[in-house]
């Protein structure tokens, strides 16, 4: 969306979770943007620097161009993980639950590689307009601290009610580094 103001703002703009946190993605580094929809986090990424590796089921909304990857996949529908033995220093999810995904997500990371995670939780469900409704969509009470306990250390956590455009939403929201936290400020 067109706007006054010099940053995308609408659909088009990215998540401000995960503006706060790109910064942490090794300069330079790969990032999967992962359920990309029309591509706002592979657009901030790219502006920041990254090659990205976009993936959705329906591409049409994304525009190739250099420093991107696009690629076409229905990841629930029994196809293969399309990035087997890749890694990434940054992955990006935003609006999108699939659990089947998760070891694969967590082996993507490089040594020191973010994850940045942001999904509807239970409750979202209560709001009258909201999608998704659906248990299986929806995050349990601290589930992403449960996904990446073991594997990665959390940097921040939020889990709540926030305001957006279309009205509330109940997310839950984590970035979490491999190899430790303090592996991000090493070079």
């Amino acid at each position: 969306m067109k706007c006054k103001h010099a940053r995308p703002c609408g659909p088009d703009a990215p998540s401000p979770w995960v503006e706060r946190f790109a910064g942490l993605i090794r300069p330079k580094g790969a990032v999967l943007d992962l359920a990309a929809g029309a591509g706002r986090h592979s657009r901030l990424f790219l502006r920041l620097g990254h090659p990205v590796t976009a993936i959705d089921r329906d591409v049409g909304l994304l525009t190739a161009g250099p420093g991107m990857e696009i690629i076409a996949c229905d990841l629930e529908c029994g196809q293969a993980w399309p990035l087997e033995g890749q890694r990434f220093a940054g992955v990006v999810v935003t609006n999108y639950l699939y659990r089947p995904l998760w070891p694969h997500l967590l082996d993507a990371l490089d040594d020191g590689g973010v994850l940045i995670y942001e999904t509807f939780s239970q409750g979202h469900e209560n709001f009258t307009y909201a999608k998704p409704r659906n248990p299986d969509h929806l995050l349990r009470d601290g589930e992403l601290l449960e996904a990446v306990r073991g594997h990665l250390s959390v940097i921040a956590f939020e889990q709540g009610i926030v305001q957006r455009d279309k009205g509330p939403a109940v997310v839950q929201r984590i970035c979490a580094a491999s190899g430790g936290l303090f592996s991000l400020y090493s070079t």
